[in-house]
């Protein structure tokens, strides 16, 4: 659909070059260059207070925002199930039989593509039930959902990233019904779906058309099974090694999933169940590449917040239970790894988890109180939270400025091209309700994070060009261009490019994110305020998967706006 071609060149004006809003003379990049090498090395991010702001970007989404996807051509797919009744967008000539019913029709989407610029809204049709499934961007940049509910739960859906474009739909592709099930890609660009409720097993997502007929028993699943289960959405990433960790309710393992063979079993999480219904967050910390790269390049989990394991079974009597506030950070490239616990400002659970193109982690959404369900939390957790992985242990977590709306069970998040972070969905409810105390939420927002205090735009930097293509090959350099005001000289270790794989978030989970720091070989300057980088696109497969990313370049933890690259396919 076109995200493939090369586009080396974004529109700058030479005026800026000459036209004093670099700050100071310009220079050559001789001796001062060094000077700003030695100057800048230990130099730490940009001092901020600023605590984000929140901007309504739409009132009405149309559907309340299960299941949330970002594409190459900046439009997110946002959808629910089909089983909760009307939505609030009109699908003209495409109704849908009502299951279970006597010929009753749905004439409305249970989908939408979302104009992240716009936001305007373009009803997409779903006939098979999406209700708690899971998905991923392949590497040409097609959403690929899995599983469902009902006739839904062994669909595999297929919605490209292309003008007027629509679901193509196989409703009976997968083995068994993978409901609150988890999609995860491979290193060679594959996909994996693990296990779903009662689907103590896993099976390779096939080709269009193809129907699967084996899938893997995986004990891990069966073993971590509570009597409210509390091991549903599985945290399942993709390791330097090519090996998958997985973890459900308070069990991890390291697998290769193509030979079935467990590598490694890790300690017990301590502090409560972390999955479905007792819905932690997890994460990749940041993956950082040098030149050379050890064999095995260090990979940090990290899984937060969480209930009581009996939390359920008492929501469903009206009692709700505290939500967790610890988490745990292990390396799972490490042979004895351990869990090194930390603990979150507040608690919280159904929250989001997601890598900032600077290397932070966001922590937003969610309740203080409860469990995932209809109606099984309270006491909603408006407060964001910004994780900094490299700072001091008392020093990690920060409280940001707090939303007004409540985004509780079933709401979702994604990071945008342009480091704002977009928030939707909250349903509480088996159908659309609109006066309760958590109502049916169809507004969208996007939070502002601190790297965007209004004090910092003179310190943001520009992608203008890069120069090579936007599709890399692994293991190959690239350069590009950059424009930053008010610096007079610029050091390699004030510089941070990143890569950010977009993922698939619902349910408190975001399948295959990633953001992995890339090796800066040299910056050099080319006309006063304007840079050329140097870089290394990942090694191989395992660190970066196939696909598409938003690169950033960040000075001093002030990230540019995304541009999208395509790695390895």
């Amino acid at each position: 659909f076109g995200f493939s071609k090369p586009v080396v060149s974004l529109p700058f004006g030479l005026g800026d070059f000459f036209g004093g809003g670099f700050g100071g003379g310009f220079n050559d990049g001789g001796d001062d260059a060094r000077v700003a090498e030695e100057l800048y090395t230990e130099n730490n991010d940009f001092d901020t207070n600023y605590p984000g702001s929140w901007e309504l970007a739409s009132e009405n989404s149309g559907v309340s925002s299960m299941h949330i996807q970002l594409l190459p051509n900046n439009k997110a797919i946002m959808f629910d199930a089909t089983v909760f009744g009307e939505t609030k967008v009109r699908l003209p000539g495409k109704c849908r039989p009502i299951p279970n019913t006597k010929g009753l029709m749905d004439c409305t989407a249970h989908a939408v593509e979302f104009d992240i610029e716009t936001s305007e809204i373009r009803p997409l049709t779903v006939m098979t039930d999406t209700w708690c499934s899971s998905g991923g961007m392949a590497p040409d940049g097609t959403l690929i959902n899995t599983g469902g509910w009902d006739e839904g739960g062994r669909a595999i859906r297929y919605m490209k990233a292309c003008e007027n474009c629509d679901f193509t739909e196989y409703p009976v592709a997968l083995t068994g019904m993978r409901w609150y099930a988890t999609q995860t890609m491979l290193a060679d660009g594959s996909f994996i779906v693990v296990g779903g409720r009662r689907m103590f097993n896993y099976e390779f997502v096939p080709r269009p058309g193809v129907n699967n007929v084996k899938n893997y028993d995986l004990p891990l699943l069966r073993e971590t099974t509570d009597l409210a289960e509390n091991n549903l959405y599985p945290f399942v990433h993709l390791s330097t090694d090519g090996n998958l960790f997985i973890f459900a309710n308070t069990r991890s393992i390291l697998l290769d999933p193509r030979t079935q063979k467990v590598i490694r079993e890790f300690p017990v999480l301590p502090d409560g169940s972390r999955n479905y219904p007792a819905s932690g967050m997890s994460a990749l910390l940041p993956i950082k590449l040098h030149g050379e790269n050890a064999d095995v390049i260090p990979t940090e989990v990290m899984v937060c917040g969480g209930g009581d394991p009996n939390g359920f079974a008492l929501a469903e009597k009206g009692t709700f239970t505290p939500a967790s506030s610890s988490c745990g950070r292990i390396q799972i490239t490490k042979p004895n790894a351990a869990w090194k616990m930390e603990k979150m400002p507040s608690p919280r659970v159904m929250g989001d988890m997601l890598n900032l193109p600077n290397g932070e982690l966001l922590i937003i959404n969610g309740a203080k109180k409860g469990v995932s369900g209809w109606e099984f939390a309270d006491d909603a957790n408006l407060t964001p939270v910004i994780y900094k992985p490299m700072k001091p242990k008392d020093e990690r977590f920060v409280e940001l400025r707090p939303t007004t709306i409540a985004r509780m069970y079933h709401s979702t998040s994604a990071v945008l091209p342009d480091g704002k972070v977009l928030v939707a969905g909250s349903n509480t409810h088996n159908v659309y309700k609109f006066n309760e105390k958590f109502p049916t939420e169809l507004r969208v927002e996007k939070f502002w994070p601190p790297y965007l205090d209004p004090m910092l735009n003179n310190k943001r930097p520009e992608i203008t060009s890069v120069l090579n293509a936007q599709k890399f090959q692994y293991g190959e350099e690239f350069t590009l261009r950059i424009r930053l005001r008010q610096l007079p000289v610029l050091g390699k270790k004030d510089i941070k490019v990143t890569i950010y794989a977009p993922p698939f978030t619902t349910h408190g989970y975001s399948m295959n994110q990633r953001l992995v720091v890339l090796a800066t070989k040299k910056v050099e300057p080319v006309f006063p305020g304007v840079f050329e980088i140097s870089t290394l696109s990942p090694p191989y497969g395992a660190v970066a998967p196939p696909g598409y990313y938003l690169l950033f370049v960040n000075y001093r933890g002030v990230p540019s706006k995304g541009v999208w690259i395509q790695i390895g396919a």
